[in-house]
């Protein structure tokens, strides 16, 4: 039985027949000052912006660089990662398999991947496919997401799977929200085997082709073929540095079905199009029934007092790779993507039939969190004015309040030295990570994760503690290491956590559970 929340917002958010009544007028010269200012503030080195109105493409804009000082424009089909707004196009993705009849929502998982295994049996065992997408495992948040990232890594989607076993739960199943990601890495694989082809080949397949985004891309592909391509950038001073650029030969990611695909700003507005006025040929594509399942709420989602002052929110809640939530008495349908040096959102206003897409290659978790607001408020209320200046300048004084006084100043530390960890070196292995040498090296102790070799750094000391000190200065937050001496019963441990206590969840540390299972020497 759906819950009443599910039903009311099933029902609010069914597709709608016509538009609703048109909004006060809109100044289009307000979204050129938007992206400007944002572009401006936030030193951004690149963005892509998407305005839908009625069913219409009323504005595109694009500005900046792909690779910060190479003179190589952002376009609208420059390819940006999504991240996870790929979320939504692997429930899409399901949705047709289930339309077609090859699985059903409510279907065992182990029904189509006979070795899924959770930390419970009973778990395993009621995990259906619908259970993989609405974020109700019980697994702490983001847990297990560091056999994802950073990348590249040596994670296939089998170690995800085998791994999720070793993942303890924080609370039971289906009794609340925690974001995840692995979850969609089987769901992906699922779609695979009731589909009978690769998640890459039945996505561009049952996708990519019918809608037209012939620009996306996933799996494995050329550089050259595929045109303009932005490159995340990190903040270097007081500009912008490309990390982690793309080779010639983009390869596979594990996290595909995640957060591993790329567009461009002309492909996700025809995306989007396709929820807000779909064709009879995209009615044929995905009938309205299977839409409306994507759109149900199925986990309600904690509300936030930025929520509340911001957007006068009242209730948000996940349905099959969506977020949905009221905003100044409008119903959205909504995900945010976020990957080291790329950001994006698609936002849906169904009953306006508008929306709009914006696409960041840069340091952009603010200016996405400003811009989201600001072309909401452009699309609901054009006569609140709303600007970047103003509401940067409120995300600003929240930045400088309680968060950061939680962060330890380690200005202090100092290298560790091999004789005073003598008692400790080794190689040690985790349950679903795998092995981590820590071992004498360059004259001190360095900690090397085998399977994901970007998990390096050199062990320092700092406030009485050690802290690994990563060698890419990309992978943030750093992590305390906390070794336990071993027992009558046990080798050494070896434990993490994150230095910035609010860092990105997906840096899970605190889920490690490190023993040592042999000397440096072996």
């Amino acid at each position: 039985m759906r819950s009443i929340v599910g039903v009311c917002l099933a029902m609010a958010l069914a597709l709608p027949a016509a538009a609703a009544s048109p909004p006060a007028a809109h100044d289009p010269s307000a979204l050129d000052r938007a992206f400007d200012d944002a572009m401006a503030r936030f030193g951004l080195p690149g963005m892509a912006m998407g305005v839908i109105e009625d069913g219409e493409v009323v504005y595109t804009r694009t500005g900046g660089e792909t690779v910060a000082g190479s003179g190589d424009p952002v376009t609208d089909a420059t390819l940006f990662k999504i991240a996870s707004n790929s979320k939504a196009m692997t429930t899409a993705l399901l949705a047709r398999l289930v339309d077609a009849g090859k699985l059903r929502w409510d279907d065992p998982v182990t029904r189509h991947l006979p070795r899924f295994r959770m930390h419970e049996d009973w778990v395993t065992e009621q995990m259906q496919v619908r259970d993989l997408l609405i974020h109700n495992s019980g697994l702490p948040e983001g847990a297990g997401d560091l056999m994802l990232w950073p990348e590249p890594n040596r994670f296939d989607r089998g170690d995800i799977i085998a791994g999720l076993a070793h993942l303890k739960p924080e609370r039971s199943f289906r009794s609340g929200y925690a974001y995840d990601n692995l979850l969609y890495v089987v769901a992906g694989e699922v779609a695979a085997a009731a589909g009978g082809a690769s998640y890459e080949a039945l996505l561009r397949r049952e996708v990519f082709e019918p809608l037209g985004l012939s620009g996306c891309r996933v799996g494995e592909w050329s550089r050259a073929e595929a045109g303009s391509v932005a490159q995340p950038h990190m903040r270097d001073g007081q500009g912008n540095a490309a990390i982690r650029v793309d080779g010639d030969i983009v390869p596979a990611t594990t996290s595909a079905a995640a957060g591993g695909i790329r567009c461009g700003l002309d492909d996700m507005l025809a995306w989007a199009r396709n929820w807000l006025v779909p064709t009879p040929e995209q009615l044929q594509w995905l009938p309205r029934g299977q839409r409306e399942a994507l759109w149900t709420a199925h986990t309600p989602l904690p509300l936030s007092a930025r929520s509340r002052d911001w957007d006068d929110t009242h209730i948000r809640a996940y349905g099959y790779g969506w977020r949905l939530a009221d905003v100044h008495g409008e119903w959205t349908v909504s995900h945010t993507g976020t990957l080291a040096g790329m950001y994006s959102v698609l936002m849906l206003l169904p009953d306006r039939r508008s929306g709009f897409v914006v696409m960041i290659n840069g340091d952009g978790s603010a200016a996405r969190t400003v811009l989201t607001s600001v072309l909401l408020d452009y699309l609901a209320r054009p006569e609140s004015g709303t600007s970047v200046a103003t509401l940067a300048a409120v995300l600003e004084r929240e930045q400088d309040g309680p968060r950061r006084s939680r962060v330890p100043d380690t200005s202090g530390r100092r290298p560790a030295h091999a004789i005073d960890m003598s008692a400790y070196l080794g190689v040690y292995r985790d349950p679903w990570l795998g092995e981590a040498r820590l071992c004498e090296a360059d004259g001190g102790v360095r900690f090397v994760a085998t399977k994901s070799p970007r998990l390096a750094g050199r062990i320092m000391r700092v406030h009485g503690r050690a802290l690994i000190d990563w060698d890419d200065d990309t992978i943030d937050p750093e992590a305390w290491m906390d070794l336990h001496p071993a027992t009558s019963s046990s080798p050494p441990r070896m434990t993490l956590a994150k230095v910035d206590p609010d860092g990105d969840f997906s840096s899970d540390y605190e889920d490690l559970a490190f023993v040592r299972v042999r000397g440096c020497e072996r």
